[in-house]
């Protein structure tokens, strides 16, 4: 069976950073953060909620001074801000149909590649001051996956990119590259940050199979999903973050091979291929 080409990025942002403040105690459940999504709307109204909140509360403080500047204006904002909330509440509401439905309601720019990613990382944010980043990041996650799969996306062996991190264990990595060598796709490994735009500046792929923890990974979508269609593989940390990382080797076989136009034709003898240098 074929080895998958190997390449190397050195790039300036480091892969991880989002641990810097792991104290080295082991993580929960071995460093699985699997979730329902549920967990994730849950969160999302909250911080719908608590948007709402604090720009209430400033229209409160400085309205009658801007009733002084215009009498209709604080009004104005007031139903501004119920409207708004209210579009929120509704585009919650599609996602959740969407999802449980089984069938996307909205189109991509609308959806996975575009205000859900800022949804995400705001839900994000107000998570984290529940000591449930993970997990909430966990599910935002899988729900994109979820609504990005269903497009049904197909692309040419040589227009898909597999991006991993250099943390994988080495039965991970073999797995992956195999995967890859199987359906002739090249295979990227960043030791340090900023990996999806430097390696899609170089190779201009139509796709993308990304590997990352959670907190990495709502980084990468945040910076690369919006631009082209990403499917996000996160990792399971049984040693701690940024060692060792376990994945679904079968999910990410599933989504490479729903990805190309082709599936392999033949069996291949396995070789091993050296690492390739990015220039």
């Amino acid at each position: 069976m074929t080895r998958a080409q190997l390449i190397h990025i050195e790039v300036d942002r480091r892969l991880g950073h989002e641990w810097d403040e792991w104290d080295g105690r082991p993580l929960p459940r071995a460093g699985d953060f699997s979730a329902a999504p549920g967990l994730f709307f849950r969160f999302a109204a909250l911080t719908v909620l608590a948007a709402a909140g604090a720009v209430a509360l400033l229209l409160y403080l400085i309205g009658p001074r801007l009733g002084g500047l215009w009498t209709p204006l604080p009004r104005i904002l007031w139903i501004t801000l119920a409207t708004l909330t209210g579009l929120l509440a509704l585009y919650l509401s599609v996602l959740a149909a969407s999802l449980y439905g089984g069938k996307n309601l909205l189109p991509e720019r609308l959806m996975e590649r575009g205000p859900y990613l800022q949804l995400m990382n705001y839900t994000s944010f107000i998570a984290r001051g529940f000591g449930k980043r993970d997990w909430v990041e966990h599910a935002a996650i899988d729900i994109y996956n979820t609504f990005a799969e269903r497009r049904g996306r197909k692309v040419g062996k040589g227009e898909l990119l597999v991006l991993i991190p250099r943390c994988l264990s080495k039965q991970a990595l073999d797995g992956v590259l195999e995967i890859a060598g199987r359906y002739e796709v090249p295979v990227f490994v960043a030791t340090r940050g900023q990996l999806a735009r430097r390696v899609i500046r170089e190779r201009r792929p139509r796709a993308v199979v990304a590997v990352a923890c959670e907190r990495d990974m709502m980084t990468g979508l945040r910076d690369v999903a919006g631009k082209l269609p990403v499917l996000g593989l996160t990792m399971q940390l049984p040693n701690g973050p940024c060692r060792d990382a376990a994945i679904d080797l079968g999910q990410m076989e599933r989504w490479v091979q729903g990805l190309v136009a082709e599936a392999p034709g033949r069996p291949h003898t396995r070789q091993e291929t050296p690492a390739i240098p990015l220039q």
